[in-house]
This record gives structure tokens, sequence and C-alpha cells, in this order.
């Protein structure tokens, strides 16, 4: 019980801990914390557009958090969200490029959605085949990954699909566009949120119940928790790993339902914005676990908008000062829990 509730008390702590930190360095470059972040709450959840730009951010955190934390849970290591989605946000604008204009919107959308997902997974499942059958190291595998992914995308853009004098393919059809909150409930006004991001909440709670509420999941944290105990008992490791990156990479790929449908509706260079490394913070903050990531995406999602919004009083560097504490402490106290449990 004791160890439990360190488990859930350890988030929080970390996240104090940094805020408080982040707090010290700003009254050493002379600036009031309270005046910081209250004028960051005021600019983000105090207002419709706010809080409209901390949604749209925290629907691809979400989705890039939650492909890190898959893979987690047979204790690889997906460093490759970014490579991911950069394949999967290419397919998806490729194939809404190329439908008729005549398609309707129940085809256009699912068919985008499954070249990301096939894209994202594709791209996953050659560092799981490495690590699987030659053992290769995961995380050494997924980064230079993600440097192939940035290579092949931006020579495909720059020398076969961007249109003349442009960054950025072609436009997707209309029927392949997610709609906006504005458009549709006049929620989050003038502000780029949009209905992917019911579909990322309904997955990462699919993805919950399949983790710990199926026989599936339990032999996949089983080959992750005891890799030998659970082979002994006839489940294939292997298969569990390939699984896990596989499904990781689906779900990176799936972010570009929110940047591609929902936003930019086509693919430009530097869409991501490391976007990827950043979802590996959200699913180290809520402990790789599914609906928790739901909370961290959010809070990452303040701090990447509300910094923009104080960047005339104090830089955005400290709020990625403050992201990058709190995974630095999430996992001390992590290391110290497992010592004195």
């Amino acid at each position: 019980m004791y160890a439990k509730q360190l488990r859930f008390l350890i988030p929080l702590l970390s996240l104090l801990s940094a805020l408080a930190v982040s707090s010290l360095i700003m009254v050493l470059a002379d600036r009031d914390p309270l005046m910081i972040f209250g004028k960051m709450f005021h600019a983000t959840f105090g207002s419709s557009y706010g809080t409209g730009q901390v949604v749209f951010r925290m629907t691809t955190l979400l989705l890039v958090g939650l492909a890190a934390a898959i893979p987690f849970q047979v204790r690889l290591f997906n460093i490759g969200a970014e490579g991911q989605l950069l394949m999967g946000a290419f397919a998806a604008a490729m194939t809404g490029a190329m439908l008729p204009a005549t398609i309707p919107s129940f085809l256009a959308i699912p068919l985008c959605l499954f070249s990301a997902m096939a894209a994202g997974a594709g791209w996953a499942l050659l560092a799981g085949a490495l690590k699987v059958q030659f053992g290769v190291n995961e995380v050494i595998g997924t980064i230079m990954l993600n440097f192939i992914a940035q290579a092949i995308t931006g020579y495909l853009l720059t020398y076969h699909f961007a249109l003349p004098s442009t960054v950025h393919t072609a436009p997707i059809a209309t029927a392949a566009t997610i709609s906006t909150f504005d458009k549709v409930t006049g929620w989050f006004a003038n502000a780029p949120a949009n209905l992917s991001t019911l579909l990322a909440i309904g997955l990462a709670l699919l993805l919950w119940i399949m983790l710990f509420r199926s026989r599936f999941g339990y032999e996949m944290r089983a080959a992750g928790l005891q890799p030998d105990a659970a082979r002994y008992g006839g489940i294939n490791a292997g298969v569990q790993s390939l699984t896990a990156m596989g499904i990781g990479g689906a779900v990176a790929g799936l972010g570009a339902a929110n940047i591609v449908l929902g936003y930019k509706h086509y693919y430009e260079a530097g869409m991501s914005d490391g976007i990827g490394f950043t979802g590996i913070a959200v699913a180290l903050l809520a402990g790789a676990h599914p609906l928790w990531i739901i909370l961290s995406a959010l809070f990452f999602g303040f701090l990447e908008y509300g910094g923009l919004t104080v960047n005339s009083w104090i830089p955005k560097d400290i709020f990625m000062i403050i992201e990058a504490m709190t995974i630095i402490l999430v996992i001390s106290f992590t290391a110290l829990g497992k010592r004195f449990s």
C-alpha cells in the first residue's frame, strides 16, 4: 500500500519541486513568480482562445506520450515518436491530397488516419525488428530512425511534393479535414483545437482497458516485468515487443489527425517542432499510465502555450527548465522510492 501511494505522490512532488526551483530562478532574474504564473493562467485557462490553444497542444502531446508509454510496458524506450509522427503526418497529407474531391468525409478521414497509423507503425516496427532479431538497442535504433525520417520527408517534400515557392504539400481534400471545436460547438473561438482531441482521449481510455482489463494487456505487461517467467508461461516476449512498438508507432502517427487533418491541412517542413521528444517527458511524468497521460499532456500543453504568452516578461526557456527538471526529479524520486521501499 505504501509503495502504491508513493508511486502516485512522486509526480506531484516532482512537479512542485520543479515549480519551486523555477520560481527561484525567476526571483534571481528580478521577476515576480506569482505575477508570471498569474498572467499565464489568465492568458490560457482565463480565455476561450487560450484554452483552445492549450487543448490543441495537449492533443498531439497526448498521442506521442501514449506512443512512448505502450512500449515502456515491455521495458522498451521508444525515443522515435518524432520520426513516427513525421512519417504518419506525411502519409496522411499525401493520402488526403490524392483523394478525389467527391469522396465523402466518412471515407476520407478514416483513409487518412489509416495511412498515418500504418506509416507510424511501420517505422516503429523497424526499430522493434532490429531489437528482437539482432539485439540492437531500441534507444539507438529509434533515435537513428528519427534522423532518417527527417531526411526522407525533407527530401520528398523539397524535390517532389512541395508546391512552387512554398515549403508544404498540396492541401488535403476538404472531406478529409477534421472540424475545429469552434465550428461545431462554438467552444475555443478561433483556436486550432479540433475534434481529434476526442479521438486522442478515447484512444487513451481504450489503451488503458487493453493494458489493465484484458488478457492481451496482461501478457504484454508480464513480458515486460518478468521476461523469463513470461516465456516459461508460454508468452512470446519477442512478439509482445514487436506488438508494443507497432502500437506505439501507430499512435504517434495519429498525431497527424490533430496537426494535418485538424489544423494545417497539409504537410510542411518543421511542423512537428520536436514534439515527439516532449512526449517522452509526458509519458514519464504520468508513469506511463494511459489515463494519467491525459493530465500530463494538459500540463505540458499549458507550459508550451503559457510560456509564449509571457515571453515578453520572462524567456520561454524558463518553462523548458520546468519540463526538464520535472522529469529529472521524477526519475530521481522513483529511484529513491525503490531504494527505501
